[in-house]
């Protein structure tokens, strides 16, 4: 039985992605709604972002 030592995060610490990706998400999404163009494949890349998060963390979760 291995035994882990808990190291405290701070706050910022904790949640400093999770902000980024929905930052980037409602970024992607306003750009969406408001250009055509190169704006829509910006909206596209930044609303995927989110996707492609969780996708990589299953495969890695998985992949243990």
């Amino acid at each position: 039985m291995s035994h882990r030592t808990r190291h405290r995060q701070s706050t910022a610490t904790v949640f400093r992605w999770p902000i980024a990706i929905g930052v980037a998400s409602i970024a992607g999404l306003v750009l969406g709604l408001t250009g055509d163009g190169a704006r829509d494949l910006l909206a596209w890349i930044l609303v995927g972002i989110a996707p492609a998060v969780i996708f990589a963390a299953l495969v890695r979760r998985t992949s243990r």
